[in-house]
């Protein structure tokens, strides 16, 4: 297949031009800044893109099966706090984002839109949301080493995939577990929809490579047309 990736320097953005790659796949990786590049590959083409130009986006689709974004905010695998203070400050810009994805995707109706977000959209009771209940959310949150001012940044995520809830074009959402990061890719998660999936020990936990296998897994063989899903141990 012939996909792209939007935030292939990310943290989980690297993983996901690693596994693709090796199923053998046809990768345009997409950054805001080339001369960061340094990955390099025979079936990987980098090119510059700004996800906030619609019609930059739809030049860029023509030929890809599956587009996806792990946008975020600055760049969190080179400055953590950076993406922290601008995701804070600025939590509308996933709502921006989706509709200029959206937008682009109108002139090519067949491309798969993939988007990595966020956890705090998922239910901890049916029809209750994380990101709507800071006594649950701040705890987390600073369990995780983030402020608990990053809820402005949940909501906004939150708000993202309702953008996409409202559009008729063939999109699917990832939540990742409620705690993401290095780990070993064992090839092995479990898969829920709007609730977290939970371990043993009742935690909700995925590493960065794992998330790369399951979003793979579901571009292979897709289960989640116009939904969400999510991952953990």
């Amino acid at each position: 297949m012939f996909i792209g990736i939007i935030g292939a320097t990310g943290n989980i953005g690297q993983k996901v031009v690693t596994e693709a790659l090796s199923r053998g796949h046809q990768v345009t990786a997409f950054t805001r800044d080339l001369a960061r590049v340094t990955a390099t590959h025979p079936r990987l083409t980098w090119a510059e893109l700004d996800i906030f130009d619609s019609a930059a986006v739809a030049a860029q689709l023509p030929g890809l099966d599956v587009l996806i974004s792990g946008y975020q905010p600055g760049s969190a695998a080179r400055d953590f706090a950076d993406t922290v203070a601008k995701s804070i400050a600025d939590p509308g810009t996933h709502v921006t984002v989706g509709n200029s994805l959206l937008q682009a995707l109108h002139t090519h109706p067949r491309t798969r839109l993939i988007v990595i977000g966020g956890a705090g959209s998922l239910e901890y009771e049916p029809g209750r949301v994380l990101a709507d209940n800071d006594d649950r959310l701040h705890p987390l949150l600073e369990s995780i080493g983030l402020p608990k001012e990053y809820a402005a940044a949940v909501r906004g995520a939150r708000d993202g995939l309702d953008v996409l809830r409202t559009s008729n074009r063939l999109w699917t959402y990832l939540s990742p577990a409620e705690q993401i990061g290095p780990g070993e890719r064992t090839g092995r998660y479990r898969v829920g929809t709007d609730q977290p999936v939970v371990d043993a020990d009742g935690r909700s936990r995925i590493s960065y490579d794992d998330a790369a296998v399951a979003l793979l897994d579901e571009i292979e063989i897709p289960r989640f047309i116009q939904r969400r899903f999510t991952i953990g141990y």
